[in-house]
C-alpha cells in the first residue's frame, strides 16, 4: 500500500467511531470536521440515505462573531464572523504547487547609477477558497491565493511594492526587514485606496510579509500573508528550489486552529507528492505562518538536511532532521535523498498531521 493511501484519510479520524461507507467517507470526514465533530462549531450533521444516493444536510449553530478588542485607527471596525462553511458553486480552488515552485522577480528597470529596481504588486481581496476537501473558507489573500505572491530580489535592490486594497476593510503590508518607519506597514490603507512601499532590499534572507491591522491575529489568520526572499549578492549554489508556508485555519472564530496546510490546502502535498531526484541538492524556504499556535516543527523523513536559520546565513546552524519555528520564524533547508522512494514531511506536533499538515516527496533516479 502506498504511503499516501495510509495517510490521506487523516482527517477523517477527527470524526471518531463512528465509520461512514467508502463512498461517503471522505465528504462526511471533511464536513464532520467542518460542522464541529471534533472543533466545536456546534451543529448537527443529518444524513439522509435514498435507494440511490446519500444527501448530506446540515443545521448549524455558530457562535457569535469574533471582534476585535481595540480601538483607534489602527483596528478593523468591520465586523468579522466565522469564516468556515461547506463549498458553494462561487468557491475558488487553491494551487499549493504554483507557490512551492513560483517567484516573483517584480517589473525590472534600472537607476541612472545602474542600482537594479523591482516593482511589484499586491492587490488585497476577500475570496471563497477551498482549504480542505468540501471545505470553504472566507479568506482574505494577496493576489488571489493563501499563501500570497513569494516576492524575490537581491541584496542592494531598490524595491517598490504597489498595494491596492480591493476590500471593504482596512488592510496594510508590513514586510520584515529594514526600513524607513513610513514603510513600515502599520498604517492602514483604506478600502478601495493603494499604498506604495519603497525600500532597499536588506540584509539577504527569507522574510515574511503580512498585513498588521487589527486584530492583527484575524487578519493572519484569514490569508494575509507571503514570503520576500532577498537573495546574497553571491547567489547560492545551484539547487531545486522550494517554497513552503505554513499555515493554520481557525473555521469558527474561537481563535483555535481546525485545519493546518503547506501552502493553503489541507493534505495537498499527499495527492500530489512533490517530485525529486535522487542526488539532487534540494533547498526548502520554509515560514511558519501558523497563527495561535505557539510553535510548530517540521520533520523530514528518512533524511538529515542543513539548517540556515532566517536565510541570513551562508554557514548552517545545524544538522538535522527537524526544525522548530515560532510564529513568523523561517529557515532555509538543504539536503539531498540517497534513495529513491516516496518519503512524508510533516510537523511532529501530531494533531497539525491529523489535521492536515503532512505531504510527500516523491524520490526517483532520473
Amino acid at each position: 500500500m502506498q504511503i499516501k493511501q495510509i495517510f490521506s484519510k487523516t482527517l477523517a479520524t477527527l470524526i471518531g467511531k463512528n465509520e461512514p461507507s467508502k463512498a461517503q467517507s471522505r465528504t462526511l470526514s471533511r464536513r464532520s470536521l467542518l460542522l464541529g465533530l471534533g472543533t466545536g462549531l456546534g451543529a448537527s450533521l443529518l444524513v439522509s440515505q435514498g435507494s440511490h444516493s446519500s444527501q448530506i444536510t446540515t443545521s448549524v449553530a455558530l457562535p457569535l462573531p469574533y471582534r476585535s478588542h481595540h480601538s483607534g485607527h489602527h483596528a478593523d471596525q468591520h465586523p468579522i464572523g466565522p469564516a468556515g462553511h461547506a463549498v458553494t458553486a462561487r468557491t475558488k480552488k487553491l494551487n499549493p504547487m504554483a507557490v512551492l515552485q513560483s517567484f516573483d522577480y517584480g517589473k525590472v528597470s534600472y537607476m541612472a547609477d545602474g542600482r537594479t529596481v523591482r516593482d511589484f504588486t499586491l492587490v488585497a481581496a476577500e475570496e471563497e477558497v477551498e482549504i480542505a476537501e468540501d471545505i470553504a473558507f472566507e479568506g482574505w489573500m494577496f493576489n488571489s491565493h493563501i499563501p500570497g505572491t513569494t516576492l524575490r530580489c537581491t541584496e542592494g535592490d531598490y524595491v517598490r511594492v504597489r498595494f491596492i486594497n480591493q476590500t471593504e476593510r482596512r488592510h496594510s503590508i508590513h514586510i520584515h526587514g529594514f526600513k524607513p518607519s513610513e514603510m513600515d506597514g502599520v498604517e492602514p490603507v483604506q478600502p478601495g485606496d493603494e499604498f506604495v512601499y519603497e525600500f532597499v532590499a536588506e540584509p539577504f534572507g527569507l522574510f515574511p510579509y503580512h498585513c498588521h491591522i487589527r486584530p492583527v491575529n484575524e487578519h493572519i489568520q484569514r490569508g494575509l500573508y507571503g514570503a520576500l526572499l532577498i537573495d546574497p549578492k553571491t547567489p547560492r549554489p545551484r539547487a531545486h528550489e522550494l517554497v513552503m508556508v505554513l499555515n493554520s485555519y481557525d473555521l469558527d472564530s474561537d481563535q483555535k486552529n481546525d485545519l493546518y496546510s503547506v501552502n493553503g490546502v489541507a493534505e495537498y502535498f499527499l495527492e500530489h507528492p512533490i517530485p525529486l531526484k535522487v542526488g539532487e541538492l534540494t533547498r526548502i524556504y520554509l515560514l511558519n505562518m501558523v497563527e495561535f499556535d505557539p510553535v510548530v516543527s517540521m520533520h523530514l523523513h528518512a533524511i538529515m538536511f542543513n539548517v540556515y536559520r532566517s536565510g541570513s546565513w551562508l554557514t548552517p546552524h545545524e544538522y538535522t532532521d527537524i526544525v522548530t519555528l515560532a510564529q513568523a520564524e523561517r529557515a532555509i533547508l538543504e539536503f539531498s535523498y540517497k534513495f529513491p522512494g516516496q518519503y512524508l514531511f510533516h510537523p511532529h506536533q501530531t494533531l497539525l498531521v491529523e489535521r492536515g499538515c503532512i505531504g510527500l516527496f516523491e524520490v526517483t533516479t532520473s
